[in-house]
């Protein structure tokens, strides 16, 4: 029968010893986690790696230490500031739930209390709870779900298999340093029990595992094979009155929402004309991939006749390509050589 104290005790000690320094992060048995940076760190980290999102939450604590300061940032700087990171609708929800929090005075201390604030969920406010406040909540993410199906060797695919994976969680998490827990749960899946080639030899939880004990370990979790991802197409446009280029703040919901971008049309659901008057040269098509969807993107350049229709012109000079979501740092990349012509 597993012993999910063992389980836990072995684990811990483990992670005493093995932890990963990251910025949000305080040491194993340590001070209390600022539950303004295990948020942050949460929610950047949704859809995104640890690798990429370190950047970004060093930025971001330096620009804006705590929740009132982040809750008082204009909005177009926290989003020029999040270019780059993907989800846009994340950075919108990062504000409105800054406001929120610093409405009442602090973080709720509760995950029932935390899933009520903008953009809050049961992954985050699981973890919140767990690593902010220490209480016995199961958090399950990626590497969580990929530990819990080798050690029951579950064999029905995901996302099938997500509820049975959250249940046999939920029964080994302990009353006792679960914020450490989790953590430890996370590194297990980021650092020894691997998608591919998991390192069961050193894995603390080896005798535990039955997965390891079947020889298939590295066949689980099994996945759903996906559908391929549509096609579809667009047009940008790099309208030019001078020195000075046209941009324009995309809507608040949607596509790359509330960011600066060049105006575009067609792969958004929205049929557009041209933002005005002008000889369009057709200079190339720029690739870029998104969750649901592959893209494939015409860019236009031309010297505007006349006012814009739409948007705003934009010195050169101070447009900010790190400022830019992902898609439209190409668009300008492809634009550069015929910019400087």
């Amino acid at each position: 029968m597993r012993d999910s104290k063992v389980i836990a005790e072995n684990l811990l000690d483990w992670y005493d010893r093995h932890a990963r320094v990251l910025p949000w992060r305080v040491p194993p048995n340590g001070a209390p986690a600022d539950p303004y940076r295990v948020w942050l760190s949460e929610v950047m980290l949704q859809q995104t790696t640890v690798a990429a999102v370190k950047e970004y939450f060093l930025r971001f604590t330096a620009l804006w230490p705590t929740v009132q300061d982040l809750a008082a940032a204009p909005d177009a700087q926290v989003m020029g500031e999040w270019a780059g990171l993907g989800y846009y609708a994340r950075a919108r929800n990062l504000l409105a739930c800054a406001r929120a929090v610093a409405e009442r005075g602090a973080f709720p201390d509760t995950r029932a209390g935390l899933q009520e604030l903008p953009g809050i969920g049961p992954y985050t406010s699981a973890a919140i709870a767990s690593i902010a406040f220490d209480l016995p909540e199961t958090v399950v993410d990626g590497n969580v779900e990929r530990v819990v199906s080798r050690l029951f060797a579950v064999r029905t695919p995901l996302p099938q298999s997500r509820p049975e994976l959250t249940q046999l969680a939920g029964t080994m998490t302990p009353q006792s340093r679960p914020g450490d827990y989790a953590q430890a749960m996370m590194d297990l899946g980021a650092t020894i029990c691997t998608p591919r080639k998991p390192a069961c030899v050193i894995c603390p939880l080896t005798g535990f595992c039955d997965a390891r004990a079947q020889g298939i370990a590295p066949d689980l979790p099994a996945k759903t094979p996906k559908a391929p991802k549509p096609e579809r197409s667009g047009i940008a446009w790099i309208a030019r009155t001078g020195d000075r280029i046209l941009l324009e703040e995309r809507p608040a919901k949607g596509l790359l929402g509330g960011t600066m971008a060049f105006p575009s049309a067609c792969w958004d659901g929205r049929d557009l004309p041209p933002p005005g008057a002008a000889d369009w040269r057709d200079i190339g098509t720029v690739r870029h991939v998104f969750t649901h969807f592959s893209l494939t993107m015409t860019v236009m350049i031309g010297d505007l006749t006349g006012n814009p229709e739409r948007g705003q012109l934009t010195p050169l000079r101070q447009i900010d390509r790190d400022a830019l979501p992902g898609l439209m740092r190409k668009v300008w990349d492809l634009a550069q050589s015929e910019i400087a012509a």
